[in-house]
């Protein structure tokens, strides 16, 4: 329950959160995406059509990739970030 208060509080202070109509992606562990995909349905909801949220799935390695590039706003991880992944 605490990471998903924590993800909404995350998703609620983006930057892409207080655009007119936002896009939010995320991406990354397979492990973490029921939990990210029931949390970015909820968020949607509550944001009643101002904001839109993709979670993919590319692994938890392949998700620090894409998020230290700068291509998704949440990152799923199944465990902490390496040294050389940043």
């Amino acid at each position: 329950m605490k990471i998903l208060l924590a993800l909404a509080v995350i998703l609620s202070l983006s930057p892409a959160a207080k655009a007119a109509t936002a896009l939010i992606k995320a991406d990354g562990s397979s492990t973490v995406f029921p939990v990210s995909e029931a949390v970015s349905e909820e968020f949607q909801n509550a944001k009643k059509g101002k904001v839109r949220m993709t979670v993919g799935i590319s692994g938890t390695g392949g998700g620090f990739k894409k998020f230290c590039r700068g291509e998704t706003d949440v990152q799923n991880a199944s465990r902490p970030i390496l040294a050389n992944e940043m």
